[in-house]
């Protein structure tokens, strides 16, 4: 079939989306699963093609084409004079980014029925934007977190593996094992058609691993991060009530309480910082409590304070006779945590922590 035939006969089929075939990444990915979130674009159908006559059929191109122009849904950010950023942040768009910039205020509104316009829905679309998309743009724009000049001269204690939802996207792509295992057991010739089948299920497969973790964070901040805002911020106005200086914050039971804490201590950046937080381990009487120490930074694994050396990997009476306080059921060896049976208890904790 013809260019010009094949383009004739997509013009009178179903509504299309397109995007590019051949090697696909994390952003076309979420992208497309985004689009196909919004009751516009639900039974849309998927073209992957670089080809430019088959490309034009297309309702919606996304990462492929050389145009950004959202008044003919063309959203590619390959091209050199492309520069646009999400609101607010530095790092180029990719195409995740783009749809997201779009219509990810519909798509939240949608899911969490908040309107488009409320401040709630625009806190859980820059949230979301800083806490998953942008990270998707960084890598696609070959964008490093850290500017290389700070970071020439340090050395990995381990391998990590590079594990991301980029490289897991990575995986699902044929490789040369698989076309040539395929080529040796599949007693029908393959065709250029065949391959781009077999091509386009596996990029399927990847629009669903990012569209339900997409999802998966979309629920939590919604449902578990947002809620907890207003816990945190009665926690930290009454914190005084528990030590002078407001070092020790207290939950009834355990919430999504970091990022929340480190916004209201910039706001109050003249106060001492949080140094323990307490809550209980579960919403029942009698449930055992916690007490963690507060780390420098959210991506940190340093505390500000750690629990005492001589208590970390002690346990249970042994740590009651270290500490002088009953109840203890354990510190972890790094000091980052620990627990006892009573709220009075894990409060002596957090006091003698102080001190020590």
């Amino acid at each position: 079939m013809t260019e010009e035939n094949a383009a004739k006969r997509l013009k009178t089929s179903p509504p299309l989306i397109g995007t590019h075939n051949g090697h696909f990444h994390a952003d076309e990915a979420l992208a497309v699963y985004l689009l196909r979130l919004l009751p516009t674009y639900n039974t849309f159908s998927l073209l992957r093609t670089r080809n430019p006559a088959l490309l034009s059929t297309c309702h919606t191109v996304v990462d492929v084409g050389g145009e950004y122009d959202p008044h003919t849904n063309r959203y590619d950010h390959h091209q050199r004079s492309f520069t646009t950023t999400f609101p607010s942040r530095s790092t180029k768009l990719s195409s995740a980014g783009l749809v997201y910039l779009h219509f990810g205020r519909s798509i939240i509104a949608q899911h969490t029925k908040l309107p488009e316009g409320s401040p709630k829905l625009t806190v859980l679309w820059e949230k979301l934007y800083a806490d998953f998309i942008e990270a998707l743009d960084a890598h696609d724009n070959g964008i490093s977190v850290y500017d290389p000049a700070d970071t020439a001269s340090l050395q990995k204690r381990f391998h990590d593996g590079g594990i991301n939802l980029g490289s897991l996207v990575g995986d699902i792509n044929q490789n040369w094992s698989d076309t040539s295992r395929q080529e040796s057991n599949n007693k029908t010739e393959s065709t250029p058609e065949r391959e781009q089948e077999e091509e386009d299920q596996r990029f399927l497969e990847a629009s669903s691993l990012m569209g339900t973790t997409f999802l998966r964070k979309l629920d939590y901040y919604h449902r578990a991060w947002l809620p907890a805002r207003t816990v945190v911020h009665t926690a930290y106005s009454s914190r005084k009530e528990h030590e002078p200086k407001g070092r020790v914050m207290v939950f009834e039971r355990s919430v999504p309480w970091k990022d929340h804490l480190y916004s209201l201590e910039a706001e109050h950046s003249d106060d001492p910082k949080v140094v323990y937080v307490l809550y209980s381990e579960g919403p029942h009487e009698g449930s055992k409590w916690r007490i963690q120490a507060v780390s420098v930074s959210g991506d940190s694994f340093e505390s500000r304070k750690p629990l005492p050396e001589a208590w970390r990997g002690v346990r249970d009476e042994q740590l009651d006779g270290v500490t002088g306080i009953e109840g203890c059921v354990f510190v972890h060896a790094s000091g980052f945590i620990g627990g006892n049976k009573t709220f009075k208890g894990a409060m002596e904790m957090a006091l003698k922590g102080l001190e020590l």
